[in-house]
């Protein structure tokens, strides 16, 4: 089941119901008036929202033609966004760029932040860059979507509270984040708004590709026309969704609605590209003495898609240009 958001002149929006090819869609308000709604009453609403979706493929429902421009974020807030460090060669390549050592505990527990999340920004949305000597820099991740999820949850359990997995633009300003680590108090000023792809799939919606809590297919990025990268984000991260699940819910609860990030997809393989400008600049650093790649500029574009084995676009493209901020 594909699930979006619809711009409507309200803080939320309004749910409707995707067809997989992402042409058209339906008016899902009778059965959830938001996504958030839907959230919080899951195990009421999914049976509906699945009959109104069959019967949008069935052509049962004939639907209004999708305009991406017209979708906001799938959550256009967020109850919480938390978001991980799941790919090892992501961390190791980002620490270097800023001459810091990886954790001692790199690959035994899981890196995570809280961003956020009241104001998240919709697949078409402009990237607002104030000063572009903050270095902004975009990053494309995978992120699931929790219910209600109780303290305490394992790896095992994990999977029942993935409600829907979508993907991301994770925005870094990389020149603010070195005196705000300093501070010993993580991230804040360094990470402004997140972008959103406009449509959420449920876990099952994903087949195969949806595997150990990790989603094997890989995650396109274009900068400015040209290939980025397209690394493989299943085999190498090193911490699946479900060990991040239970990571954060050691101490405590969370509430549907809450979106936890995989952090940027990365491979040991050059030839697949980065997700990010600041590894490109690193692997220039080691391989040159210098960086070369800027970060964006007003003007730069960017997008991110991931299609299946058959050229599918699953979660539909993120599409944003770098602008100055008034």
């Amino acid at each position: 089941m594909k699930l979006a958001t619809l711009r409507d002149g309200t803080r939320d929006g309004v749910l409707v119901v995707v067809r997989r090819d992402n042409r058209v869609y339906a008016r899902a308000d009778k059965i959830a008036a938001t996504m958030q709604d839907g959230l919080d009453r899951w195990e009421e609403v999914e049976p509906g929202l699945r009959e109104l979706a069959d019967a949008l493929e069935s052509g049962d429902v004939k639907g209004e033609p999708v305009d991406v421009s017209r979708l906001d974020a799938p959550l256009p807030r967020a109850y919480e966004w938390i978001d991980g460090s799941a790919y090892i060669n992501h961390i190791v390549l980002v620490r270097k760029a800023r001459n810091a050592e990886p954790p001692e505990t790199l690959e035994t527990d899981p890196l995570v932040y809280q961003g956020g999340s009241g104001v998240l920004l919709g697949p078409t949305d402009d990237i607002e860059v104030p000063n572009v000597e903050w270095g902004a820099d975009f990053e494309a991740e995978i992120a699931v979507i929790l219910g209600d999820t109780p303290r305490g949850v394992t790896p095992e359990e994990a999977g029942d509270y993935v409600r829907l997995v979508v993907i991301l633009n994770d925005v870094t300003f990389r020149s603010l984040i070195p005196g705000e680590l300093a501070k010993s108090f993580g991230f804040f000023q360094s990470k402004p708004a997140t972008a959103f792809a406009p449509f959420a799939l449920t876990p099952d919606e994903l087949g195969d590709y949806w595997k150990d809590g990790r989603l094997h297919l890989p995650l396109r990025s274009t900068y400015n026309g040209e290939l980025f990268g397209d690394p493989d984000a299943g085999p190498e991260m090193h911490f699946s969704f479900y060990d991040l699940i239970a990571h954060v819910t050691k101490t405590r609860a969370f509430t549907a609605g809450t979106i936890l990030g995989s952090g940027t997809v990365s491979n040991e393989d050059r030839s697949r590209g980065s997700s990010c400008l600041a590894e490109k600049r690193m692997i220039e650093k080691i391989d040159t003495g210098e960086f070369k790649t800027p970060f964006m500029s007003p003007g730069d574009t960017v997008s991110i898609e991931m299609l299946d084995s058959e050229g599918k676009n699953l979660f539909g493209t993120i599409e944003q240009k770098v602008v100055k901020a008034n």
